[in-house]
């Protein structure tokens, strides 16, 4: 019954992302968002923003490094989420200096190599979406339906072609309007959940907010020292978030991301307190928190926590989808730039990420942790270029590259005995921020002996 309960209401949703995503479809709306020619308002800009944002593997993550590492982790992750406000810096940057996207700044100042090393590690960001979200869907429908083997794989396949279906149809313009409709329902539906969290008498906000987790505080903090380093290049490596800032005026562009860093951390903050609280009551950690949550919560309070996250996922679908099909076309080039050529993107990066979600590893953070630490190159090259005023050369450029892509494979493979040799003995949390000092260090090493100041 429960499950009958989970795809019923997640049926409704996806009813309503068709019945609001645009009946026709142009060029124009697929690539640049635009509908009947206007570009879309504040109100839009700030929901797609936020629900793309705080998809389903992000409030997994929240939620987990909550259980573990009390407050400092869901704190941790929520760190993540000052990416809107480096991000709106960022594209400020860039507009100001008549760039219309990262690529095209990065391609003025670097050639088609700088381009090209960007574009490798915005793809496996595009691809790690796809497959983290995807994931989180089959992870779900294995906790409902346990008696099932099969279940999550056809729940994955089925999400994957019916979020391809109207993401294809409408491109970016689809993904703006359904992301309102799909942000609206998330915080109806989680909004339940937590309002029912607070008010029971086992709950203490005191609590909460000094709990130390399952595992002790201490790894907590470290992540969060971990997303203070990569928080200034994080923003820059997501094209769905760099997509959403070239597409309205720069006042309505500035006020989106300024609203949409307040709204999405408190989302990732409440989500996060039900790992916490789980963690305050002892509960024992099963299938990543869901099946956990299934034995403390009432079935129509799981469940709508199991619809905020399908919820969030189908959101963040979309716009990865609508993203992979911009890069390819208008970036890249790798497919004519019509409706049948982005259709042909969308299609192969799904197939791409379904197929990784094969792949065994359900670590969701790993994913966050990799691509964060690969766009970490970007840090020492825009803080010479926008805080200075410094002109970068190439082989600085790619040796800040080249450290951050090596950090990003060391921790990645940080489990093969060869790697291990060279990584300090200690939690992976910490391993990663050791990682992290390296690849910056190297790259403003290479950055400040190579830059040289020039009027921008």
């Amino acid at each position: 019954m429960l499950s009958l309960y989970v795809i019923a209401t997640f049926g409704v949703v996806v009813l309503f992302s068709f019945l609001t995503a645009p009946r026709r479809a142009s060029v124009e709306g697929f690539f640049q968002g635009q509908v009947a020619g206007r570009a879309p308002g504040l109100c839009t800009l700030v929901l797609s923003q936020v629900t793309t944002w705080i998809f389903a593997r992000s409030l997994m993550n929240s939620a987990i490094l909550g259980y573990y590492y009390g407050a400092a982790g869901t704190l941790a992750y929520a760190a993540y989420y000052l990416s809107f406000l480096s991000g709106g810096y960022i594209v400020g940057q860039l507009r100001l200096r008549g760039a219309a996207s990262v690529q095209d700044w990065l391609g003025a100042r670097f050639g088609t190599v700088g381009q090209s090393a960007y574009n490798v590690v915005v793809a496996l960001r595009l691809l790690s979406e796809v497959f983290a979200n995807l994931l989180v869907v089959g992870l779900i429908f294995s906790a409902v339906l346990p008696e099932m083997a099969s279940a999550g794989t056809l729940a994955i396949v089925a999400v994957a072609v019916l979020g391809l279906a109207y993401s294809a149809w409408g491109g970016l313009s689809a993904a703006l309007r359904t992301d309102v409709v799909q942000m609206v329902l998330f915080l109806a539906v989680f909004g339940v959940a937590f309002i029912y969290l607070v008010t029971q008498p086992d709950f203490s906000i005191v609590e909460i907010a000094t709990s130390q987790g399952a595992s002790g505080a201490r790894q907590g903090w470290v992540l969060l020292i971990v997303a203070l380093l990569q928080v200034f290049s994080y923003p820059a490596h997501d094209p769905v978030m760099m997509d959403r800032g070239f597409i309205a005026d720069r006042k309505t562009t500035r006020n989106s991301f300024l609203h949409a860093f307040w709204l999405s951390a408190l989302c990732i903050l409440a989500f996060g307190v039900f790992g916490i609280h789980a963690a305050n009551l002892g509960a024992a950690y099963e299938g990543q928190l869901l099946t956990t949550w299934a034995g403390m919560f009432p079935s129509w309070v799981f469940v709508a926590l199991l619809v905020s996250l399908l919820v969030s996922a189908l959101s963040t679908l979309d716009s990865a989808l609508s993203s992979a099909a911009r890069l390819c076309v208008e970036e890249l080039r790798l497919a004519p730039r019509t409706l049948l050529g982005g259709r042909v993107v969308m299609v192969v990066f799904m197939i791409l990420g379904g197929a990784l979600t094969l792949w065994g590893n359900t670590t969701l953070f790993d994913a966050v942790a990799v691509s964060g630490t690969a766009s970490m190159f970007l840090t020492p090259v825009m803080v010479a270029v926008f805080v200075f005023g410094w002109s970068v050369p190439m082989w600085a450029y790619l040796t800040s590259f080249g450290a951050a892509i090596l950090g990003a494979a060391a921790y990645f493979l940080r489990e093969v005995a060869m790697v291990a040799k060279v990584l300090p003995d200690a939690p992976k949390y910490e391993q990663l921020l050791v990682i992290c000092v390296f690849v910056l260090l190297v790259g403003f090493a290479a950055v400040l002996i190579g830059a040289r100041r020039v009027a921008d």
